[in-house]
């Protein structure tokens, strides 16, 4: 199954590459493409919140005492991350 980030480049591809996105389609390759392409970004996106939680020092304590905080943070730290997914893997 393609997730989030394959449906993503999906409609990147579509839109923008359309003789790379024909040919995967015409080859059959296009679904794999697609899979590997979700899975490598969702292993980058857990990669740098994990980063970028530590680099804030964003603890399970915090979470346990300061839920709001902790809730923005993160928030905010899932945001850049998505953007860096979307600037590396997904609209290149």
């Amino acid at each position: 199954p393609i997730g989030l980030w394959g449906q993503r480049h999906k409609r990147y591809l579509k839109e923008n590459r359309p003789a790379l996105y024909n040919a995967l389609l015409l080859s059959g390759k296009l679904n794999a493409y697609l899979a590997g392409i979700d899975q490598q970004a969702q292993e980058l996106m857990d990669t740098i919140i994990q980063q970028m939680a530590e680099a804030q020092e964003i603890t399970e304590t915090m979470k346990a005492t300061d839920q709001m905080a902790w809730i923005g943070k993160m928030n905010n730290i899932r945001v850049s991350a998505m953007e860096a997914v979307d600037k590396e893997l997904i609209y290149v």
